[in-house]
């Protein structure tokens, strides 16, 4: 395993607020951009020739967008998925695309997919955690573990710890962890992560896992820094995507949101105009801009939202923006990395 390094413990510093301990990197770095910011915007001059990036989700709403700006920069992209027709048809048109097979929910595809990727001795230079699935009702997977859960963290945290040594070989590799705004409805509950006890609520099952996300980039970055990988969590902000398949009309409406034939979405006003929505455009800004900013070179383990570093908010207004502290504890990430272990039965070697 992996240990925290002198250096790192040396060169940040530790706060506490309550009783939770983070890094003082949690600070805006002025990055001159802002909400409405388009992916395309941020990549502008940014040459990706001979990298690699593996991209979960890449055939559909942010995913595909974040595809086709890293393809158009000239990366080489692999996007793993458990649909591969609808795959296929999403990413017909995009140069420097291989599709693969694999379901987050399937421990036996993950490990497949990675060993597969392992064996042609790539590099990876970009990993974006991008897939995910929203407030569902009470669904388990064949370990048992709640669908949220084990689609949103520990699938990804699976694929990450198997595909370690090609970030490695990359020397200079970024992990993006895609967290959300949800995050501030739960802390992650190390008691009964599963609902096994507690009664099932969708949206803390959801929020939980944003936290998940976030704590996962916290310790993935101090086990990785060392050798080159850097991690970073991003809430892409309020788009109406496929993520809202398992929402009733009733659940959009409250979200400003409504449904038209076809299934095609109409959101409330957009950030251009004010209001709450991005565009994918600008939805795949932040996560692109993690993965390839060179202002970014010596951060890592920061949760990043309208294209910078967010700062930490204490507030119990739940539209406000920045990262709650518990979704960057030091020591609830380093818990949860261990749990997270244990439960998936992979084990981060040195």
């Amino acid at each position: 395993m992996l240990k925290l390094s002198v250096n790192l413990i040396g060169r940040f510093k530790r706060r506490m607020i309550g009783r939770h301990t983070y890094r003082t990197a949690q600070n805006s770095i002025s990055s001159e951009y802002g909400p409405t910011t388009t992916a395309q915007e941020v990549i502008a001059g940014c040459d990706l020739s001979g990298k690699a990036a593996v991209v979960t989700g890449g055939y559909s709403g942010l995913g595909l967008e974040t595809v086709r700006i890293l393809s158009k920069a000239g990366a080489f992209v692999v996007v793993p998925s458990r649909n591969p027709a609808k795959a296929k048809r999403a990413l017909s048109s995009i140069p420097q695309v291989e599709q693969a097979v694999m379901d987050l929910l399937d421990p036996a595809s993950i490990h497949a997919f990675a060993h597969s990727f392992l064996e042609s001795h790539r590099r990876l230079h970009i990993l974006i955690n991008n897939a995910g699935i929203m407030a569902p009702p009470l669904m388990r997977d064949s370990r048992g573990y709640e669908s949220q859960l084990a689609t949103n963290h520990l699938g990804h945290f699976q694929l990450a710890v198997a595909l370690w040594p090609a970030l490695r070989r990359a020397q200079g590799a970024r992990i993006i962890s895609m967290s959300s705004r949800a995050h501030r409805r739960a802390l992650f509950d190390f008691e009964d992560p599963n609902f096994e006890r507690r009664p099932y609520d969708r949206w803390v099952g959801y929020g939980q896992s944003k936290t998940a996300n976030a704590l996962f980039a916290v310790t993935a970055d101090s086990r990785g820094k060392d050798a080159g990988v850097r991690a970073f969590s991003v809430h892409p902000g309020m788009i109406p995507t496929d993520l809202t398949r398992h929402l009733s009309n009733e659940d959009l409406e409250i979200f400003g949101i409504g449904r038209g034939a076809e299934n095609s979405m109409f959101p409330g006003r957009s950030v251009d105009e004010g209001g709450l929505f991005k565009t994918v455009e600008q939805g795949a800004a932040t996560s692109i801009w993690c993965a390839t900013s060179p202002k970014l070179d010596n951060q890592g383990g920061v949760y990043c939202e309208d294209v910078d570093i967010a700062g930490i908010s204490e507030t119990t207004d739940p539209s406000a923006p920045g990262v709650r502290p518990w979704a960057v504890d030091v020591e609830a990430a380093e818990r949860l990395w261990s749990l997270s272990e244990m439960l998936v039965g992979v084990r981060l070697e040195p």
